[in-house]
């Protein structure tokens, strides 16, 4: 399937004075499934990358001849992070109960997470959207047996993960 892309120069912007952020992610929320974002700058904006890749955007970058940068942003599908043990997570139960701890600074989300899972029943799955990926979560649900699937929302700015509590949890 081909990428339609939508152009944005930012070099006049800059040249203005003016941040481009909020045009760039202006022009990003404006984007169809099936379609890019072709930007044009003075310098490799690095700091993008990231931001876009939590958006579910991959990048190419092409040094023009005059010194200046093409990079396209294309839509990938997002990833889903999967615990070793997690096989049907499509067959789990619908959560029992849902969290939003999209406004806590870690480890807030984390330690709020562990201590409902201790009083759910083995095999009750809990929901929960967070500001950002729980990567130090994981091992600690690994250790206490617990299941867990979770990806960002297609905005980039949600983590959502659902976590299924194991028989052995200590």
């Amino acid at each position: 399937m081909a990428v339609e892309y939508k152009d944005l120069d930012v070099r006049p912007i800059l040249k203005a004075g003016v941040e481009p952020f909020a045009e760039i992610m202006a022009s990003v929320n404006a984007l169809g499934p099936d379609q890019g974002l072709r930007l044009i700058a003075p310098f490799k904006p690095q700091p993008l990358f990231s931001v876009m890749a939590r958006k579910g955007f991959r990048h190419e970058v092409v040094e023009l001849e005059d010194g200046d940068f093409e990079v396209r942003f294309l839509p990938e599908t997002i990833a889903v992070r999967v615990s070793d043990d997690a096989e049907g997570a499509d067959a789990w139960p619908d959560a029992l109960i849902e969290l939003d701890l999209t406004d806590l600074d870690p480890p807030q989300p984390m330690l709020r997470i562990l201590q409902t899972l201790e009083t759910l029943p083995s095999g009750a799955v809990l929901f929960a959207a967070l500001g950002r990926e729980p990567i130090l979560l994981y091992p600690e649900l690994v250790k206490r047996g617990h299941q867990w699937v979770g990806n960002y929302d297609k905005t980039g700015e949600t983590f959502r993960v659902m976590i299924r509590r194991g028989e052995t949890a200590t």
